[in-house]
């Protein structure tokens, strides 16, 4: 979900792209996690303590090929390239690479940042502490002005479950809260969840930015709470008391639910159920947060411009986490290149069973389908196109190139999740500038144009042919009004022209579709890549 605040980036990184895209803090102390996990994964990955047999072959299958026989077998896939050992073989070389690319990897994490204080793990639990308050004296008032019994009133509940990056423990500094409200059958989300709670929260000094989305696949309301940015849709279930902290995996709290609170329960249900399947709870979290920072760095994550989401990024890892659990975390950023650079889309990705009985029309049309382990009936809705499965799939690609040799002597993680070049890949780009008169107005236009983007990127397809959304959103620092801008790569070909007048006119045509609030302005234009900003 999108951050109540948006990240503004200046214009003049973009021309820099690589070197200032990449953070620049750097520690000299490891984090609690970093200290568990490096202690961890040091005496995990001891030669003595792994097996040799099925962890390398010096034929041309895929190194380390561990299958869990009560989980779906990965597609045949095509002959990939592979790792390439000496002969005569030397297993202690092969452990000590292996093992000095992990270290080496979780270092290179700590040193990003991409583990959050203790302090502001502290701020987090108290955030949503202070919110479960709220939320209970809300049903209270609720069931009162319902004219509940005295008897029931004084039993009924609702609590405040989180999921996303935060529910999974692999969120970074300064990422928003997923959070979703859940609530007795009396409490409607029209009235008692965007008036009564909405005004509650409004009139707490803590709250700030506050504002409803109620037009959005999942609606739900956005504020900021002592700063820590919240998404909190609502769901509601068809009993009178709310554990605080429910089974939601229980088939007894989904029966007879409506839609929507089964489409806002769908994020929790997931995240509980991945975190219950793998047995490495920490090493997962290691591994998804890598590759998260990998996407946001190559330009391939944001589900409104047509990439991965955080549910999809989960649902991959934990495919190749559950395939080969005692892998170190060197092995399993290998493992996940190899699996999905040569996976045979749009084979569906599971990690159940027998999951495939009914697919969503929609869905069997998708060019990459990744289905939610919490029911056989949901996939991980996409925006996919043509142009952004390509990007997706070459990262993939050149991930496997750059990762699959073990005894690469010049091997460098800061080469793997180097920032893309787009100012080297596309000579022209679609510039998109978003404006209104202050940033409350901003966020709210910025995040319902965003919503609409995959409508503009399938007409720049129908008409150029590719294009690729960078998602970074940058800041035009010539403009006096709150704004923020996007640079869209597009290929050059023999007809590089482009009518931007009839690209802007169909696009304001979706876009005010449904829009319930003033909006800002939209401004088009074409740039070379020498006429970029510096």
């Amino acid at each position: 979900m999108q951050n109540a605040a948006i990240k503004r980036v200046n214009v003049s990184s973009l021309k820099t792209g690589s070197a200032q895209q990449k953070k620049s803090k750097k520690t000299d102390r490891r984090s609690n996690f970093g200290k568990r996990f490096l202690s961890s994964c040091m005496e995990f990955q001891s030669p003595t303590s792994r097996p040799t047999s099925s962890d390398v072959v010096l034929n041309h299958h895929p190194p380390f090929p561990i299958i869990h026989q009560f989980l779906l077998p990965p597609p045949l896939l095509p002959t990939p390239s592979t790792v390439l050992l000496p002969v005569p073989f030397n297993p202690s070389l092969f452990f000590t690479m292996d093992n000095q690319r992990s270290i080496s990897l979780l270092q290179f994490m700590v040193d990003e940042g991409l583990v959050p204080s203790a302090e502001e793990e502290d701020k987090r639990k108290s955030v949503i502490r202070k919110l479960k308050q709220v939320v209970s004296s809300w049903i209270k008032k609720v069931a009162c002005l319902h004219q509940l019994p005295d008897h029931q009133i004084a039993v009924t509940s609702a609590t405040v479950l989180t999921y996303g990056s935060y529910g999974l423990g692999v969120h970074s500094s300064g990422s928003d809260i997923d959070a979703l409200c859940v609530a007795p059958f009396f409490a409607s989300i029209a009235e008692d969840f965007f008036i009564v709670l909405h005004d509650m929260l409004k009139r707490r000094p803590e709250v700030s930015y506050i504002h409803c989305v109620k037009s959005a696949k999942v609606p739900l309301m956005r504020f900021k709470f002592e700063g820590v940015s919240i998404d909190l849709p609502y769901a509601r279930l068809n009993v009178l008391y709310v554990p605080e902290n429910v089974d939601i995996l229980n088939p007894f709290f989904m029966r007879n639910i409506d839609d929507t609170s089964w489409k806002s329960l769908s994020g929790v249900r997931a995240n509980k159920y991945i975190l219950h399947l793998v047995l490495n709870i920490e090493k997962f979290q290691c591994i998804l947060r890598c590759l998260k920072l990998w996407a946001k760095r190559r330009g391939v994550y944001g589900t409104s411009l047509g990439y991965l989401g955080g549910v999809h990024m989960t649902v991959l890892a934990a495919y190749v986490f559950l395939r080969h659990p005692d892998a170190t975390l060197n092995a399993l950023i290998m493992h996940f290149f190899q699996t999905f650079a040569f996976w045979p889309w749009p084979t569906p990705v599971m990690l159940q069973e027998g999951m495939l009985t009914v697919i969503d029309g929609i869905e069997t049309r998708s060019y990459m389908p990744i289905f939610l382990p919490s029911s056989r009936y949901e996939h991980c809705h996409t925006n996919i196109t043509k142009s952004t499965f390509f990007r997706i799939r070459s990262e993939f690609l050149q991930g496997h190139e750059m990762t699959k040799d073990i005894l690469k002597p010049d091997f460098l993680w800061d080469n793997v999740f180097e920032p893309f070049p787009y100012t080297e890949r596309y000579s022209r780009f679609l510039k998109i500038c978003l404006s209104s008169p202050n940033h409350y107005a901003l966020v709210e236009w910025v995040g319902w144009v965003k919503s609409r983007f995959r409508g503009l990127l399938l007409h720049l397809e129908a008409t150029q042919g590719f294009c690729d959304p960078n998602p970074t959103e940058y800041v035009d620092s010539e403009k006096t009004e709150p704004n923020v801008v996007f640079y869209w790569g597009l290929k050059s070909n023999k007809n590089n022209f482009l009518d931007i007048d009839s690209v802007k006119g169909e696009f304001m045509k979706i876009i005010k579709n449904g829009y319930e609030g003033s909006p800002g302005r939209m401004e088009m234009s074409i740039l070379l890549a020498s006429q970029l900003p510096n």
